[in-house]
């Protein structure tokens, strides 16, 4: 991996300096250079409880705020004909309220439960792109973006993608719902909340990916490394004992001339997870009595399921979307959130309605629940890496949320957002949780 970081970055400076192959004789963008930072303030006012133990992941009871920043540089060049390369530098610094833990569709999804709140850069990504363009006669033009070069892009073509990169930026997407710094903040908004996605506690991971697309419809395959430990921050560069697959297919349709995009997506992760059913068993010893995943943690164990996203515009200025999701629930989960079943939808509203073009005002319902050997385990007093209360009383988790996007001037939004968390972390005993937020994002 070191060596593939360091022929990539030479070959992009290399050419960045002297500009694209000659023999690539397109009109295509050479290179480009983005920037984004966002910034989430949250608020948590006093919520109820009818217990609160230490050493668990609890939603504090107390009125509580906290500050979260992201900033990403984005660079992207041509080398030889039909090849990029990609790499983005990023600062993240800040903390969620209780330590991004007590809820399983946590209220930000700018931040990361890490340990230390002082801003740290690194590597967010750092990959080659390889496409194949099967019909040169059928072309779509792209605009330049965040790795995204503009130019031509075929519409059918097989494209290879090689490096460290985030899978969600290339599956179960969805441009009404899946980007914390512009759309909805909660995670299980950003995704599908079962979709325990390979990738460290920031959301990145190392692998491969190939996606071929045949005008409107398109299909995607990855298969990438999973965290050494649930949601940490090394990789587990044994891929023979710890990877993730991942396959989805998309299919665009139009309904006479409105748009609308449906996605199926289906995962297989292997890692070295423990297993709820073993750790209740092991609680009845008399030395036990609580239930420890970790001691049951063991290579070979799975974690599969699938997913759901459909995304459909109603008119120029209204869309929405539904996802669903669902996986086994029978080993923990690695890397995303503690979620084994999800519904979710919403709406989008555009400012073109009242005359303020590039404002949005979004507005979406979640339903979360977990498998019944996972809520044994909580209720045993077990946890995972996001919840675990010391007991559960269980209930869905709900959750509204509501946002506006608020262009001030070029490329700068602001954003107030409210959440209101029902049964946080499964638990009628807890909650419910509301949250007032301020996001500011700027783009250049």
């Amino acid at each position: 991996m070191k060596h593939l970081i360091q022929t990539c970055l030479a070959t992009l400076a290399t050419t960045a300096l002297f500009g694209q192959n000659p023999a690539d004789s397109t009109a295509n963008e050479r290179w480009n250079i983005h920037f984004q930072a966002t910034t989430v303030v949250q608020h948590k006012p006093k919520m109820a409880a009818k217990y609160t133990f230490e050493d668990y992941n609890s939603l504090s009871e107390e009125a509580e705020t906290a500050t979260s920043l992201t900033a990403t540089i984005y660079v992207g060049a041509r080398l030889w004909k039909g090849a990029e390369i990609y790499l983005n530098p990023e600062l993240a610094g800040g903390a969620g309220i209780s330590r991004a833990t007590g809820a399983a569709g946590f209220p930000n999804g700018e931040t990361f439960r890490v340990g230390n709140p002082s801003p740290t850069v690194y590597l967010a990504r750092l990959y080659l792109k390889q496409t194949v363009d099967f019909d040169p006669q059928k072309w779509e033009n792209t605009e330049g973006g965040f790795n995204q070069l503009g130019g031509r892009a075929p519409k059918h073509g097989l494209t290879f993608y090689l490096g460290k990169i985030s899978l969600a930026d290339f599956f179960d997407n969805n441009e009404l719902s899946h980007d914390p710094r512009t759309r909805f903040l909660n995670w299980s908004l950003m995704s599908n909340g079962a979709w325990d996605y390979p990738a460290d506690v920031r959301g990145y991971t190392i692998g491969a990916m190939a996606e071929y697309r045949h005008y409107d419809w398109s299909i995607r395959l990855a298969s990438t490394l999973e965290p050494t430990e649930a949601n940490g921050a090394v990789l587990n560069e044994d891929w023979s004992k710890a990877n993730g697959t991942t396959l989805e297919i998309e299919k665009n349709y139009k309904i006479g001339r409105l748009e609308g995009t449906i996605r199926a997506l289906g995962f297989f992760n292997t890692a070295n997870m423990g297993n709820y059913a073993a750790a209740v068993e092991y609680s009845r010893f008399p030395a036990q009595k609580i239930p420890d995943l970790e001691r049951t943690r063991q290579y070979g164990r799975s974690k599969y399921g699938f997913g759901l996203n459909v995304k459909q515009n109603l008119t120029r200025n209204i869309g929405i979307f539904s996802r669903y999701s669902w996986n086994d629930g029978q080993n923990e989960t690695w890397a995303f959130t503690e979620i084994d079943n999800s519904f979710s939808v919403g709406e989008i509203l555009r400012g073109a309605m009242w005359q303020r073009a590039d404002d949005m005002f979004g507005a979406a319902f979640v339903s979360n629940g977990i498998s019944v050997n996972h809520q044994n385990l909580l209720r045993l007093g077990g946890k995972g890496f996001i919840i675990g209360d010391g007991n559960l009383n269980y209930g869905r988790e709900a959750i509204f949320e509501v946002f506006y996007s608020l262009k001030i001037k070029q490329n700068f939004w602001f954003s107030p957002d409210f959440q209101w968390i029902i049964n946080p972390a499964y638990n009628l005993d807890r909650g419910s949780a509301m949250t007032f937020t301020l996001r500011a994002h700027i783009e250049i």
